[in-house]
């Protein structure tokens, strides 16, 4: 048996604790959400074969192949991995394209959403008063508004064009992070770092760029990932209606649109199905990719 070691003896230089980085600490608990990795993985697959569309799509988008030997649609095949419309054009190379349109309008969305909400929610948390119970009604107003019928009427008068799409969902979409900002900025702005800033004469700006915004990352950055799963359903629903983008422009949702007569005859179920199959692969990990970082941002995660 070894000799005890002596009581005063002190660790290896090799055994000290070594201080970690809020970026390393951050990284270590995304890192084991294992569903929130996977997420990303396949969200960058998306993000990359749909954008990278023009070198990886089989056939061109302008002007469509059309292969006139199938006549119509086609299922899958080696030829067409996803088959053919009732046009015989190839609906992976349909899919990658529309992708460009849904993945953007999520995208465009989420920032814009995001960025508008978190500008009220910290003016009004931080300010309080006559400013907090303006933006507070404002706010309210906003959420009981049926969205869909709004979304319907303001698409049909400026237009349905992506552009258009992308404006008037952040417009209908900041509330929720805007409310999810105030309460964050409500308990900070007690906090005592931020009455010594204030003491020592930082503007109400500087307080709220420097100090108390980014004490808000984790719950703006979680609700910016719903926001982009949101904002693809909805464009989807509106596309689906006839509301959202038309031709030739071109989206996961308009393809479930001009598949509909495609629900009734199983033979032409991927019409439907890959189209479902994108939003759904897109939605799911955007959901987990929010989970992982969530529980990033939390100091107290077990993950």
């Amino acid at each position: 048996m070894s000799p005890a070691a002596p009581a005063d003896a002190t660790l290896a230089p090799g055994a000290e604790a070594v201080a970690r980085t809020n970026w390393q600490l951050f990284r270590r608990r995304f890192l084991r959400h294992r569903l929130a990795v996977v997420s990303l993985f396949i969200l960058l697959i998306l993000f990359v074969a749909c954008f990278g569309a023009p070198w990886l799509a089989p056939y061109p988008r302008h002007p469509p192949a059309i292969d006139l030997l199938l006549g119509s649609t086609s299922g899958p095949s080696a030829k067409h991995w996803f088959g053919t419309d009732d046009l015989g054009r190839d609906q992976l190379t349909q899919i990658l394209y529309a992708g460009q349109t849904s993945l953007s309008i999520g995208l465009a969305v989420a920032l814009l959403s995001t960025v508008g909400g978190t500008i009220v929610g910290a003016l009004a948390g931080y300010y309080g008063r006559w400013i907090d119970q303006v933006l507070g009604r404002v706010t309210d107003l906003f959420l009981i508004v049926p969205e869909i019928a709004i979304l319907g009427v303001a698409l049909k008068k400026f237009g349905q064009t992506p552009n258009w799409i992308l404006i008037v969902l952040a417009a209908l979409g900041w509330m929720y992070v805007a409310r999810i900002v105030r309460a964050q900025v409500l308990s900070i702005k007690e906090m005592e770092f931020v009455e010594a800033a204030r003491a020592s004469g930082a503007s109400d700006r500087r307080i709220i760029v420097r100090h108390i915004l980014p004490n808000c990352i984790g719950p703006i950055m979680v609700n910016m990932t719903l926001a982009i799963a949101a904002a693809i359903i909805a464009e989807s629903t509106l596309s689906f209606l006839g509301f959202g983008v038309q031709p030739p422009d071109n989206s996961w949702g308009l393809m479930l649109s001009q598949a509909e007569g495609a629900a009734a005859q199983f033979n032409r179920f991927y019409e439907i199905f890959f189209p479902g199959l994108m939003i759904l692969l897109t939605v799911l990990a955007v959901n987990f990719l929010g989970d992982g970082l969530r529980d990033a941002f939390d100091p107290q995660s077990v993950h």
